[in-house]
This record gives C-alpha cells, structure tokens and sequence, in this order.
C-alpha cells in the first residue's frame, strides 16, 4: 500500500472502528449465523450513524456516481433502495429516474426515514417514497420493482432468507438485485472483517433463494457491485429454505 493509502486506510479503518463501538447499536433479534456460508452477521447500524453516513468525504471515498452509471438507471423506473439510512443512495437514485420514477426507500428505524425525508427536501427531491419495513420483511409493493439495490446492508440482515423472498416477491421478473458490499478478497479495504462480503459469499447465499447470478463490476475503490435478477418464470411459493454448508 503506497504511503497517501495507508494514511487514507488509518484515517478510514479509525472511523469504522469508532462507528462499531459507538454506532452499531440497534438491538435485532435473529440469526447470528448466515446458514448458507456460516459467516457471522454483525449489528445493525443506529441512529447514532446518521453523520457518519453523511459525511462530507464519503463521495470521494466511495465514488458513488460509478455505482450509478453501472445500473444502467432511466427516467420511468422504479426502484427499491432496502436499509437506505439518510438516503445517500436513495436521493441520487431518484435524481436519475425523475420525472416520472420513484424510489421506495425502506430502513427498519423510523428517525433514519425520517433524517431521509429531511435529506430529499433539502435537495429537492419529492419522487421517494420512504417504507418502514421490520427484520423479516422489506414490505416492497409486490411485483413492481425495475431493480432492488442493497448498499453496505445485505451483510446485516439478521433474517436473510427472509428478507430475500420478500425482495424476490417485490421485483418484477427479470427485475434485477444489486448488492454493493466491501470487498473482503483485498486486505487494504479499511473495514472490519465482518462488514465485508466476498463474491462467493454473496454468491453463496443469495442464489439458493431463486436469484439468478449476473455479474460482478469492481470500478469502485472499495466495494463490489454483484447483480442478479429474478427468472422470469420463478415460481410465485417460497423456495425451500437454506440449509447450514459444513
């Protein structure tokens, strides 16, 4: 790692640290364990997260509109933006798809939809719609979704099968999935161990829940982008649940 890295990883990895000790604090019942790959499930983020998750850096960092330009975004779509917190995602999203798209943007903690809703009016925004979804279930409209995105979330779900169906049902079919997770494969992203995903964990898990593996773009510097979609033709009953891999 060059010399402007490694201060760039401290600087990072020190604020990821002071978010686990100090943020990660919302109190969810569930799973500790994925069943799919055994990989532990952390906490979720709280309300004490929000500045964090507006910092003023976290664009360069993460380089956002990459991200954007690789789910191949139009006017007239409709998109779920699933744990969108303070809506960093969720308000470039609905940027792209105006005038007539909408962004559902669901979290689990109403003061993070509500700190959205402040966010949209301030950059006036008015086509996001915010959804406060639980633990097991996103509470998307059914069948409706263009595309699902996940950002830094997925890794979190104290339910994940769950969830999935839920999502799953949301989407229309040939909907897509997409999960932006930090790249556990490269030991200089500057996040603890487990808020990362490699790709074929996320593989792993998210196909045996009737998701059809797309592909991976790396053009961010910290994260993957992974897609799927929902066949066209997917049974509408739940799919047998995942079993623990040994």
């Amino acid at each position: 790692m060059t010399d402007r890295g490694s201060i760039f990883a401290r600087r990072y990895l020190g604020s990821a640290l002071w978010v686990w000790l100090c943020i990660f604090s919302h109190p969810i019942a569930g799973q500790r364990v994925n069943p799919a790959t055994g990989r532990h499930i952390p906490q979720v983020m709280g309300m004490g997260g929000a500045d964090w998750l507006d910092r003023e850096e976290r664009v360069k960092e993460e380089q956002p509109e990459k991200a954007l330009a690789a789910l191949d975004l139009h006017p007239g779509m409709t998109v779920g933006d699933v744990g969108a917190g303070t809506g960093f995602y969720s308000i470039r999203l609905a940027k792209r798809i105006a005038p007539d798209g909408v962004v559902y943007a669901n979290d689990i903690q109403p003061g993070m939809l509500s700190r959205l809703q402040a966010n949209a009016s301030d950059a006036g925004v008015r086509n996001i719609q915010t959804i406060l979804g639980t633990e097991q279930d996103a509470r998307l409209p059914a069948g409706k979704l263009d595309l699902i995105v996940l950002v830094d979330v997925y890794h979190e779900f104290s339910h994940p099968r769950k969830m999935l169906d839920s999502m799953r049902t949301a989407l229309k079919p040939g909907g897509r999935l997409v999960l932006l997770e930090y790249r556990k494969e490269d030991p200089n992203v500057p996040i603890l161990p487990e808020h990362k995903m490699s790709v074929a964990e996320v593989k792993r898990e998210i196909t045996p829940a009737g998701f059809r593996f797309v592909k991976v773009v790396d053009t961010l510097p910290l994260q993957h982008i992974i897609f799927f979609e929902k066949p066209i033709g997917l049974p509408a009953s739940p799919l047998p649940p995942m079993q623990l891999r040994r």
